[in-house]
């Protein structure tokens, strides 16, 4: 069996299938090991959504803040932005299975030594630590997602502490697991920062950098940060190439693989979140 990690697809159902032609993918084989924002900015989300619904077992998904912005749009908690692409998804026959099985996707996910998540990990989090996080927040979405939905958006609190309780962790758990990218050594993280990290004397820096991080000796696979490219340092492996932003489409073989493998995207959005 080969694992393949890959990047943001945001739609790029297009680019998605030219990608796994060119793995050679079979589901007979190979598994997929998805960075979540499976949807948005990009033209084709409803197949996207289908195809990778159809993967089954083969395709592990955790979900992005993209992901998350369309299940609040369908449960009416906030409207359609004049950037998304979601229009299809909306009004798709299928929706209702769509919206049941992107609430059953883990917010991480662990396995042979890798933790997959979509945007990053604070460094006092264990790899263990994030993942009892991401279980509470999965729960707390199944349980009642209208609720946790229209309570998860914010940026306070901004610093982790283990006293943390109610939505105020959850939210926290969340804005680290599917928006994080810099952040200081005790885990106070800065959300408003989308480009590349800011030079010295700031004390923010990209979240994986830290040397004495909790979950330093587990891989940690991600995306959601299109401004860095392809990263293969520090421990970590992210994978969002801007396929959305004119950029590509990248996969890695998580258990042999030195050379990714990526294709173009024609682009179609000009600034990239």
């Amino acid at each position: 069996m080969t694992r393949y990690a890959i990047g943001d697809v945001q739609g790029c159902h297009d680019e998605l299938r030219a990608l796994l032609a060119r793995l050679r993918f079979s589901a007979d084989r190979d598994r997929l090991w998805f960075v979540g924002d499976l949807v948005n900015r990009g033209p084709q989300s409803l197949e996207t959504l289908r195809l990778v619904r159809a993967l089954g077992d083969n395709a592990i998904v955790v979900l992005g803040n993209h992901d998350l912005h369309l299940l609040a749009v369908m449960y009416g908690v906030r409207p359609l932005r004049r950037s998304d692409t979601l229009d299809a998804v909306l009004r798709a026959p299928d929706r209702e299975a769509l919206t049941e099985w992107l609430l059953t996707r883990p917010m991480a996910h662990s396995e042979a030594g890798d933790l997959l998540v979509h945007a990053g990990v604070v460094p006092p989090w264990s790899v263990a630590q994030t993942l009892e996080l991401a279980r509470e927040v999965e729960s707390a979405l199944r349980r009642d997602p209208q609720r946790l939905l229209e309570r998860m958006y914010g940026n306070e609190p901004d610093t982790w502490s283990p006293q943390l309780t109610g939505i105020e962790r959850l939210r926290f758990a969340i804005n680290v697991l599917t928006r994080l990218r810099l952040c200081t050594a005790d885990g106070r993280i800065d959300l408003d920062l989308k480009g590349p990290p800011p030079p010295p004397p700031s004390h923010l820096r990209p979240w994986f950098v830290f040397g004495e991080r909790a979950s330093r000796g587990t891989r940690i696979v991600f995306g959601h940060w299109s401004a860095l490219g392809l990263v293969h340092s520090h421990g970590v492996l992210g994978l969002d190439t801007g396929c959305v932003w004119g950029g590509a489409l990248t996969a890695l073989d998580l258990d042999a693989g030195e050379r990714p493998e990526s294709v173009p995207c024609r682009g179609y959005q000009e600034i990239g979140d």
